[in-house]
């Protein structure tokens, strides 16, 4: 039984934490820009939000570790995501 235990810490424990920060990041997002939006629409742009947060810390070689830094990552990225979706939303 331990041993299978620790299978699904190692194959699931990442995919779960993505989706836990991504979902509270997109949610924390959409409070500061003032947009609502479901828990699922939230765990999306968190997890987008995610890489793109990724991506820019990379860009500004900022180096992202541990819980706390891919939070930070995903929270800055899913600001981004929604500001740009906001923007274009309003130009159409």
């Amino acid at each position: 039984m331990h041993g299978s235990l620790e299978v699904l810490r190692t194959q699931y424990g990442g995919f779960l934490a993505l989706i836990v920060i991504g979902g509270l990041a997109g949610w924390i997002a959409g409070m500061i820009l003032r947009v609502r939006h479901s828990i699922f629409t939230n765990i999306i742009v968190g997890v987008a939000g995610s890489w793109i947060g990724s991506e820019i810390a990379d860009l500004a070689h900022f180096a992202v570790r541990h819980t706390f830094g891919h939070f930070v990552a995903a929270l800055v990225g899913s600001v981004v995501l929604l500001y740009i979706w906001q923007w274009i939303d309003k130009r159409a």
